[in-house]
């Protein structure tokens, strides 16, 4: 028996989940359906507030953009998953998410996408590789800046390489790789408050060039590290904790 849900139905489902954002939105990025997740992370009351108005309307200017752009590649009919990034939480400070959208296709056409953004949860620290898997971990906090070998934190864990994407996956919810380059972003967040050179945080938080600095920070953060650090000096948006 085919069983068919509304999106009705679903924005009503994602309300019971407090950890998870929920949208959709038509052909030309308005949402249409969000559950009230979304609508208390963006400081509103109401589906109304949000239903009709895009990205670019509701968070501040470069984010907007951003998802607005990322939005325009899904319509024209790519699929993003597990998009590690970082999203405005509660009190619009942010935080990291895994981020999920696919479009919406009627009779072959795409008509809209569909997404969800899921924040990232603490470790499982109950699960039996955990203790082994912190080493490989403190080993990635303490050496971020240099080139790591996914061999080399095998071996501090005592898994295969094979076994430590699994684990990883299992305890925190990202893969090594994803996780480094979440600590690698978080460090230069944080040194593109002082006044050093966005080439040389770079640099110092393990990237190639400024580059690959700027196109992996507008990957995750939506904007540049140039349109972070502006943004962060007017006082616009605080650090993740």
């Amino acid at each position: 028996m085919d069983v068919t849900i509304s999106a009705d139905e679903l924005q009503t489902l994602f309300d019971a989940l407090p950890d998870v954002v929920f949208f959709a939105k038509d052909c030309e990025g308005r949402y249409t359906h969000v559950n009230l997740t979304l609508v208390a992370r963006l400081g509103l009351k109401h589906r109304g507030d949000v239903v009709g108005r895009t990205a670019l309307e509701l968070f501040p200017l470069r984010l907007g953009g951003s998802y607005m752009v990322q939005d325009r590649h899904v319509l024209c009919g790519e699929v993003i998953e597990n998009q590690l990034e970082v999203h405005l939480f509660p009190n619009r400070i942010p935080g990291w998410c895994l981020t999920f959208k696919r479009p919406l296709c009627v009779n072959g056409e795409v008509r809209g996408l569909v997404g969800i953004s899921r924040d990232l949860g603490q470790p499982d620290s109950r699960h039996p590789t955990y203790e082994r898997l912190s080493r490989a971990l403190e080993h990635m906090q303490a050496h971020y800046g240099e080139s790591l070998r996914v061999q080399t934190l095998a071996d501090l864990a005592e898994v295969s390489v094979s076994q430590l994407e699994r684990h990883f996956r299992r305890v925190f919810q990202i893969t090594p790789q994803q996780l480094l380059t979440k600590l690698r972003i978080e460090a230069a967040m944080r040194l593109l408050h002082g006044e050093d050179s966005i080439a040389s945080i770079g640099l110092a938080c393990g990237f190639a060039d400024q580059s690959a600095f700027a196109r992996q920070f507008k990957t995750m953060v939506g904007m540049t590290p140039r349109d972070y650090r502006a943004m962060n000096r007017s006082g616009a948006t605080p650090l993740p904790d």
